[in-house]
């Protein structure tokens, strides 16, 4: 089989199984692969050298990777079309410390189909809170569908408004909304990405993740200006929210005033034996912000 169509083969049985990522992990004889699947990592038949090297390089040639580096780390995308459904690919890429590369895809898949709620009541709660300004933040584990969330919710309240996304890097292709990516060779980092998008007077803003105070203050602005402003960053647990941003910088006066909701997100199984998406949603009334510290 050539190496193209066992890629293809290997890819579409990602897909159908809704594999989150795919893991290549170098070990001696060649790499042995890995499936994220919902109900944990499974296990595939491992892969020699010499059909490694070439699954690996092709993959980094379609995702516009340099093939010849093998040690520094790289990020690339690409697509694949299944049943007219386009899945993109996020790939990255590191050498380990005999120089054997590592490769991880990321399956970001369409949003009507990649997003569901475990609970009815708690996605009316957030379409509720998007009909309104002020800022909305999302925590949760890596790979729990924090984007897929801020896209979805944002697509309820596209008709007749401007959104503007910050990413870093897009994963999710959204023709209706205006994407911009984060490239810091060009100067252009969250915060100048942000400073620059309140120019174009957008309604909603997506801002893929705070993580400094220049861009948590930059957002903070823009909800206390009468946008709304969708976001994730790093915490343990929703009210774990607050105290991140006031350690970041923010003032706990200005988070009274803003912060809208949180909501720490997590996936669990529902009764369909699907993925979905389940929140512990504070709203500001909820929210233990101490004006005092």
């Amino acid at each position: 089989m050539a190496i193209q169509d066992e890629l293809q083969t290997l890819l579409v049985d990602c897909c159908q199984h809704r594999t989150q990522d795919l893991y290549f992990r170098p070990i001696a004889t060649g790499w042995q692969l890995a499936e994220r699947r919902a109900t944990g990592l499974v296990q595939r038949e491992p892969v020699n050298q010499a059909v490694g090297e070439k699954l690996i390089n092709r993959l980094k040639y379609l995702a516009g990777m340099d093939i010849s580096e093998n040690r520094r780390p790289q990020t690339g995308r690409s697509e694949i079309t299944i049943d007219q459904e386009v899945v993109y690919l996020r790939l990255a890429t590191i050498g380990d410390f005999l120089n054997r590369e590592s490769l991880v895809i990321r399956f970001i898949y369409p949003l009507l189909t990649a997003y569901r709620c475990a609970q009815v009541s708690q996605l009316a709660q957030l379409e509720a809170v998007v009909q309104q300004s002020g800022l909305v933040l999302f925590a949760g584990p890596t790979g729990s569908g924090k984007t897929t969330s801020l896209y979805y919710l944002a697509s309820q309240v596209m008709q007749e408004r401007m959104v503007v996304t910050i990413e870093d890097p897009i994963e999710i292709k959204q023709p209706e909304f205006l994407q911009l990516q984060v490239n810091q060779e060009a100067g252009l980092s969250y915060a100048a990405l942000l400073k620059i998008s309140l120019r174009l007077r957008p309604d909603t803003l997506i801002i893929g993740e705070i993580r400094d105070l220049a861009t948590a203050q930059h957002a903070v602005t823009a909800a206390l200006s009468g946008h709304l402003v969708l976001s994730t960053i790093h915490a343990r647990n929703a009210q774990g929210v607050v105290q991140r941003l006031i350690n970041l910088g923010i003032e706990p006066a200005q988070l009274t005033t803003c912060l809208t909701c949180v909501a720490y997100q997590s996936l669990v199984l529902n009764s369909q034996a699907q993925l979905a998406a389940h929140y512990d949603i504070l709203m500001a009334a909820d929210l233990e912000v101490d004006d005092d510290l």
